[in-house]
């Protein structure tokens, strides 16, 4: 079945959105886009300040020197024109504000905003704000805030966390990159930016929004389309990897199968030492649903599994690739051995998750990059920053800097479907389709996480899915098996790869297209 991706999980770049904004200001009619943004903005609001269960009635509002500052203008004259007291800092000069702007920043005077200086409210220690509401800057900024709104950011960051006053950004908090989900125009993913409780982002969902630093600055993110037509959207490659995206991929199975219907998973990996990683791969598959699985180890194989003795366990090197799914990296070492392993799977294996180990092996030799190049079976990689780093020629910063290019350089270099992990994990295939994935928490950041999320994508592809809607079910049920886990006070503090199973299992039946009876 064709996959449905709802509206608001469109993902446009910051020179998409432009040309839309183009057309749209070009056809736009009395009431304008800047009206309409303002409007949407000034809804969500009040239901911010009513949900926060605030008494009081003091709005601060931040308006920056383009279009971002107009919007602020706009909710500001809606708010006071509704009885809430609304105070707005006007960090731009009123003679270069665009037509729209200025219109609207007439509307905010006439209506009687207070307009205060960035100092004033430094020194205001006693207004207790419901809202706070970010107009400084939006998807236009280009270089590093200047020091007197890194000040005033600082302050009212600090202000937010200390009373809980919810903060409402406009299309994108201050600071952040719409397209890289980190801080413009920082060296390192500890710049200066907003933190958003909410973010109410405007035409189309942006990438930045939900990778990288994003996921930890936007908060909750709406879509405001501004009515838009759907014709001055150009096709969309990239999308948010939701639930709803992922229904009836995974087929209902049939009363007549049988083990073979749902395919082998061979796991390859677990060196002297390392074991754990490789069974917890093979443990991943067999909760996700694959007929039959074998664990082949560099080390000593143990008899069984006495947690789950339906794993088979074998001598790597006696396992023939040839009609199997393949994971191979996890605890794999770099032995002469692993690398045996590694070029008879990258040559043999119809299907092929390389992750950790492997991947190093593939970034430091060119004869396993050229037998990568050379597969027709579907591929996929896994990599961690650092390891995405290591395949490129690039350091972490670099990789971290612009996620969503990393993982299209990947993914296009090695000719295959990559996720690149991490908050907000990127999946790109080879032919510049893209998802970012929503669910995870911090509880992933522990080890073996990463071994589990390899068996689940293998038990997926020996399912016979395509390597993109593989890794995007695996990536989805890993973290929001997390989430689940959290949500029933599990975790994120302790919490362990294994413990992910069970829920990872209840999530991807959750994706079938109808239950057993």
């Amino acid at each position: 079945m064709p996959t449905y991706f709802h509206p608001e999980d469109r993902l446009y770049t910051i020179d998409e959105i432009r040309s839309i904004e183009a057309k749209a200001l070009a056809n736009q009619g009395a009431f304008t886009l800047m009206q309409q943004a303002g409007l949407a903005a000034a809804d969500m609001a009040c239901q911010l300040i009513h949900a926060s269960g605030a008494s009081g009635v003091a709005v601060l509002l931040l308006a920056g020197p383009g279009n971002n500052g107009g919007d602020a203008f706009e909710v500001a004259f809606l708010l006071s024109r509704r009885g809430y007291q609304a105070t707005l800092i006007m960090c731009g000069d009123a003679d270069n504000y665009s037509p729209d702007a200025k219109a609207s920043l007439q509307r905010a005077q006439e209506q009687g905003v207070h307009f205060c200086t960035p100092a004033e409210v430094l020194a205001d220690t006693l207004t207790p704000w419901s809202l706070i509401v970010d107009g400084l800057h939006g998807i236009g900024l280009k270089r590093r805030l200047d020091r007197t709104n890194v000040v005033l950011i600082n302050y009212l960051n600090q202000v937010s966390d200390k009373t809980g006053v919810p903060v409402l950004a406009l299309d994108v908090p201050s600071g952040l990159s719409a397209d890289t989900g980190q801080p413009v125009g920082a060296d390192d993913t500890d710049g200066i930016t907003l933190q958003a409780s909410h973010t109410i982002t405007f035409i189309a969902n942006k990438p930045g929004l939900h990778t990288g630093s994003g996921r930890d600055y936007a908060g909750r993110v709406s879509v405001a389309k501004l009515d838009i037509p759907e014709s001055f959207f150009p096709p969309c490659h990239a999308h948010l990897n939701t639930r709803a995206s992922l229904l009836n991929i995974l087929q209902r199975r049939k009363q007549n199968s049988h083990k073979g219907s749902y395919g082998d998973v061979i796991i390859i990996g677990g060196a002297s030492g390392m074991t754990g990683a490789a069974i917890l791969a093979a443990r991943a598959a067999q909760f996700s649903g694959a007929g039959r699985i074998y664990c082949g180890l560099l080390a000593e194989a143990p008899a069984y599994d006495s947690l789950h003795p339906e794993i088979m366990f074998r001598p790597a090197q006696e396992l023939e690739f040839g009609s199997s799914t393949v994971v191979i990296g996890p605890g794999l070492g770099n032995s002469s051995l692993a690398k045996t392993l590694l070029l008879e799977a990258l040559n043999k294996a119809t299907s092929l998750l390389i992750d950790a180990d492997a991947l190093n092996m593939v970034a430091a030799d060119k004869s396993l990059q050229n037998a990568l190049a050379s597969r027709t079976g579907a591929t996929i990689l896994s990599p961690h920053p650092l390891e995405a780093a290591r395949l490129l020629g690039q350091t972490v910063a670099e990789v971290q800097a612009d996620r969503v290019q990393a993982a299209h350089e990947l993914a296009s270099k090695y000719k295959a479907t990559v996720i690149l992990k991490g908050s907000g994990s990127i999946i790109c295939d080879a032919y510049g389709e893209m998802s970012i994935n929503p669910t995870g928490n911090p509880a992933l950041s522990s080890g073996g996480t990463g071994d589990v999320l390899a068996g689940v994508c293998g038990a997926l592809l020996a399912q016979k899915m395509t390597a993109y809607a593989a890794t995007r079910m695996a990536t989805w049920a890993h973290g929001r098996a997390a989430d689940d886990l959290v949500a029933r006070g599990i975790g994120p503090l302790g919490l362990t790869a294994s413990e992910l199973l069970p829920d990872i299992r209840v999530n991807l039946n959750s994706l079938t297209s109808r239950s057993a009876a």
